[in-house]
């Protein structure tokens, strides 16, 4: 669920507009939601949300939580771009086709001697 939350907040009009919460405000409602000095429901209508929201929003910060706490400490990960997954895709596929040609050249190098000079 790597969304964004949308959500319908009446404007002047019969349109509805479409809202885009960021990481960082959904995590201020998630929260608020989570202090018990206020209801949900009076959060919710302030922000438009409906409660079905708020369950998606409230399963986004667990999902991020056990994946940043599952992590093994000290090493990072990163994320590679698709310009350079793709150069080192095809760099792998070149260096394992040089390989393959290497096998074949060694193959032949060990008919034509034997086999005898290539092991001691």
């Amino acid at each position: 669920m790597k969304h964004p939350i949308t959500t319908s907040a009446p404007s002047k009009g019969t349109e509805k507009k479409r809202r885009f919460l960021t990481a960082e405000k959904k995590f201020q409602i998630y929260l608020e939601a989570q202090e018990s000095t206020k209801p949900v429901g009076e959060i919710l209508r302030r922000e438009g949300l409906f409660s079905t929201d708020l369950a998606r929003i409230r399963q986004q910060v667990k999902e991020g939580a056990l994946q940043r706490l599952g992590a093994r400490p000290g090493r990072r990960q990163t994320l590679v771009s698709a310009e350079s997954h793709e150069a080192i895709k095809i760099e792998l596929e070149r260096k394992e086709k040089a390989l393959a040609d290497m096998s074949v050249e060694l193959m032949i190098l060990r008919k034509k001697t034997g086999g005898d000079s290539w092991e001691r």
